[in-house]
């Protein structure tokens, strides 16, 4: 089994202090379906390959590699948009290893883009392989209740619809809709 050496927290989440010592990263996330595809002017996608160690909605584990850097996520259940979310580097090797020897199947494979607007950065995934025709965007908040300005490819919310969830594309990839 691999180690998970010099893991580091990567990501800037909002921390909750739980007791003396203990923190929580926190993820609040908002998931839309897109209406036409005006946001793709100026964006630059990035391919990420991504895999599950674990698919229990109380505890999540993902591997991802995204470019030259390997990931390992763990996230808790989700309340309304928000859920805890610890994320730490691994290396390379140990993140395609897991990918094709340990991870469920089909792999999730996407292209993630970038876009600036009125202050927020939406994250932009354009879905590959057996999700392929998928493109959802993804806002993180500092809070749930955050007033969003929305962009105008921005259409229906589907936070709270779990086919939408990533880990669930695996199990019940979009092409089998």
């Amino acid at each position: 089994m691999p180690k998970l050496i010099g893991c580091h927290k990567l990501m800037s989440f909002s921390t909750v202090h739980t007791s003396p010592g203990n923190y929580m990263g926190i993820e609040i996330e908002r998931k839309y379906l897109l209406k036409n595809n005006t946001w793709r002017a100026n964006a630059i996608g990035t391919v990420y390959r991504q895999g599950y160690l674990s698919t229990n909605q109380k505890r999540i584990v993902r591997v991802r590699v995204v470019g030259n850097k390997g990931l390992l996520t763990i996230k808790g259940e989700t309340d309304g948009v928000t859920r805890s979310e610890f994320e730490y580097e691994i290396p390379l090797e140990d993140a395609n290893s897991l990918l094709e020897n340990l991870c469920k199947k089909p792999l999730i494979e996407k292209v993630r883009y970038h876009v600036e607007y009125a202050g927020l950065t939406w994250e932009i995934d354009e879905f590959q392989g057996e999700n392929a025709g998928l493109i959802i965007a993804e806002v993180e908040l500092q809070e749930e209740n955050q007033t969003i300005i929305f962009p105008d490819w921005i259409g229906e919310e589907v936070s709270a619809d779990p086919r939408y969830y990533n880990s669930n594309l695996v199990i019940n990839p979009f092409t089998k809709w």
